[in-house]
């Protein structure tokens, strides 16, 4: 099993992904064949669904996580580029960098997803075989809801391709989809995936049923079907092939694939991931534009409330610095997606939200003792919910959750004092509004 998606380990797949789904490119890009013509066999089935989790690996390795930590209380702007000024400031045009680059990339997996989707089931070759194919399929299926998730929690209700991008005619007249029907694609894809995707295996950066049903529980966490989130995250906690590792920095240094990890995303040397770059300082290589903030800081360091979980950070002073993505110094940390603790705290919220206190408070102090941290004190349903909403936001403080948290639970005003709700949902690119005339604008930009 690959433990990286190496674009140059799959040159194949990244002939039929030239083609975008999106309308700022040639309607016939140079160098590129027709999908239907690329997966052919069993060798370009396999290299498409490991050129699409590459797609994934690229919208992850930096933009996606920034816009969940910069715009929030735990991360604060500390460099020179305009792009992250905004972003921290929360005052974003449609054309700031990060969010273009995060909205493009997502669609370029989905159109890499789409293609696994259409063209594979046409395959004919006595090397894929039928248990083969379902899973490359329900990785496919997987990965589009996930993409379809992460526009709808940035971006709101968004245009759903579902279709390869052979030439530009397949995006005319797709409107806009609001959020319930986006979220309902989501939810469509994730029981396809289920249903085709293998029971677990050992490795973690490819998906498997209970990284389908992981998901399933963020998603209804996210429309407040609190009875279906926490089925689904109880069918991943009780899957012993999850458990929370201790101490708290075990997840995030190497050897990686911990009991920790659902699902994340490996790299390479041959296929870095620089996201480091943003967090560390200039005296350790990096450009130090993410900086823990000092309310953070203040938080880690205080045993009753951070723990163990003080190893998130290094350094002192002024340059107090965020070390999660840079645990080896070789650039192959992995891009964290989904960790069992996020299930334990989805199913301690969803029980909260249902008056199971006892049992909420019990998946909570799962997470605190794990990190060194006293039992909960909370006995009330709202001080046990804002316990929870306090915890995630320690618990995943460099993670791409605190921004969406707050958007969902619609606190964002109360904490980060965004009350203008049109701002709680990231500007559309402007190259992508002025050359789809059925791509609308979100309302205040």
């Amino acid at each position: 099993m690959k433990t990286s998606y190496s674009i140059k380990a799959i040159l194949l797949a990244i002939v039929l992904l030239s083609s975008s789904c999106k309308k700022y490119l040639e309607e016939a890009p140079n160098n590129a064949l027709p999908t239907e013509t690329s997966i052919t066999d069993a060798s370009t089935a396999r290299a498409a669904i490991i050129g699409t989790y590459d797609r994934l690996q690229g919208y992850y390795a930096s933009s996606y996580p920034t816009l969940g930590t910069i715009t929030t209380d735990n991360v604060i702007f500390n460099g020179t580029l305009s792009e992250y000024l905004q972003l921290d400031q929360n005052a974003i045009p449609t054309d700031n960098v990060i969010t273009v680059s995060a909205y493009q990339g997502i669609y370029r997996t989905i159109n890499s997803a789409n293609s696994v989707i259409t063209y594979v089931p046409l395959v004919n070759d006595p090397l894929l075989t039928v248990a083969e194919k379902n899973k490359i399929l329900g990785e496919a299926y997987f990965i589009r809801a996930l993409s379809y998730f992460d526009l709808a929690r940035g971006w709101g209700g968004v245009q759903l391709q579902l279709k390869p991008t052979t030439d530009l005619s397949v995006l005319k007249g797709i409107k806009r989809s609001t959020l319930e029907q986006t979220y309902d694609q989501v939810l469509a894809d994730l029981i396809q995936a289920e249903q085709l995707l293998p029971e677990d295996a050992t490795t973690r950066n490819r998906a498997q049923k209970s990284t389908a049903r992981a998901l399933r529980a963020r998603l209804h966490l996210y429309r407040k079907q609190w009875a279906d989130a926490e089925s689904y995250a109880s069918q991943v906690i009780n899957n012993t092939k999850y458990s929370l590792v201790k101490p708290y920095k075990s997840f995030f240094t190497a050897p990686f694939q911990t009991a920790e990890s659902v699902l994340e995303l490996a790299y390479s040397v041959n296929d870095r991931n620089s996201y480091w770059n943003l967090w560390y300082p200039s005296s350790s290589g990096g450009q130090f534009t993410l900086k823990p903030s000092d309310g953070l800081v203040a938080k880690l360091n205080n045993p009753a409330v951070g723990g163990t979980r003080n190893t998130l950070i290094a350094g002192s002073g002024t340059t107090v610095y965020g070390v999660l993505y840079n645990t080896t110094s070789t650039s192959t940390d992995p891009s964290y997606l989904i960790r069992i603790a996020e299930l334990y705290l989805i199913r301690a919220e969803a029980r909260a939200q249902q008056n199971k206190l006892t049992e909420a408070a019990a998946d909570l102090n799962a997470i605190r003792a794990r990190a060194d941290v006293p039992a909960t004190t909370a006995t009330t349903q709202s001080a046990l919910i804002q316990a929870i909403e306090d915890e995630n936001a320690i618990e995943f403080a460099f993670e791409a959750h605190r921004w969406f948290d707050l958007v969902r639970t619609e606190r964002a005003g109360a904490v980060l004092g965004i009350t203008n709700k049109n701002f709680w949902l990231f500007p559309i690119p402007y190259s992508d509004v002025q050359s789809d005339p059925d791509v609308t604008q979100n309302p205040g930009y």
